[in-house]
C-alpha cells in the first residue's frame, strides 16, 4: 500500500463532491461539495487547488460506467473532467474508478445516519466520493489496482519514429526511407 493522501471527485452534472484520505491511505473522509462551473471551470481550479494543498499523490475521479460495464454519456463526461483536471495538476496521477452505485450507496449511508431526502443534496455529493476513495483504498490493500490512469495532456506525443538501424527484419520498417 503506498502511502499518502489522495483526492476523491465525485463529478455531478450540477455538483462536484469532494473527499481525501489521511496520509497513510487508510481512511477517506469528506471535505466539501463544489458546484459545477462548466463555463470558466472555477470548479477544476478549486479541486486543483484542494490537490496542491493536501499534497495529494493521486486524484480519484468517480466513472459511472453502465451496469454492464459500458462508457455511456455520464462516463464519458467523467473521463473529460477528469482529463480537466489532469491538466490542472500536471505530475499528479489522475485514476478514474468505477463508482457504479457509489451514490446509492451514499443515499443508504445518510438513511442509515438518520438525514432526510431534503438534507441530502448538499452533502450526497461528498458521500459518495468517500465511498468511492474508501472502497480504491481497500482494493489497492488488497493488492488490486483500481480503475485506470488517465495520461496527463504534456505527455500525450506523437509516436516516435525510429531510426532505420540497417537491421532487416521479415516485416518492413514503418520509417525506412524518412530520415
Amino acid at each position: 500500500m503506498r502511502a499518502g493522501v489522495r483526492v476523491c471527485v465525485d463529478v455531478g452534472s450540477v455538483r462536484v463532491g469532494l473527499a481525501a484520505c489521511d496520509p497513510a491511505g487508510v481512511i477517506a473522509s469528506p471535505v466539501r461539495t463544489l458546484v459545477r462551473d462548466g463555463e470558466q471551470d472555477t470548479d477544476v481550479a478549486e479541486v486543483a487547488a484542494e490537490v496542491r494543498d493536501r499534497g495529494a499523490i493521486e486524484v480519484v475521479v468517480g466513472w459511472p460506467l453502465s451496469l454492464d460495464g459500458s462508457e455511456g454519456p455520464a462516463a464519458l463526461r467523467a473521463a473529460g473532467y477528469a482529463d480537466k483536471i489532469s491538466a490542472a495538476v500536471p505530475g499528479v496521477p489522475v485514476r478514474l474508478v468505477d463508482e457504479r452505485l457509489s451514490t446509492v450507496d451514499a443515499h443508504r449511508a445518510l438513511h442509515a445516519a438518520g438525514r432526510r431526502e431534503k438534507q441530502f443534496r448538499a452533502v450526497v455529493d461528498q458521500v459518495a466520493a468517500v465511498v468511492l476513495l474508501q472502497a480504491a483504498l481497500d482494493a489497492e490493500r488488497a493488492g488490486h489496482t483500481p480503475g485506470r490512469v488517465v495520461q496527463e495532456p504534456q505527455t500525450r506525443r506523437k509516436p516516435r519514429h525510429r531510426k532505420h538501424s540497417g537491421a532487416r527484419t521479415s516485416e518492413p520498417d514503418a520509417t525506412e526511407g524518412r530520415d
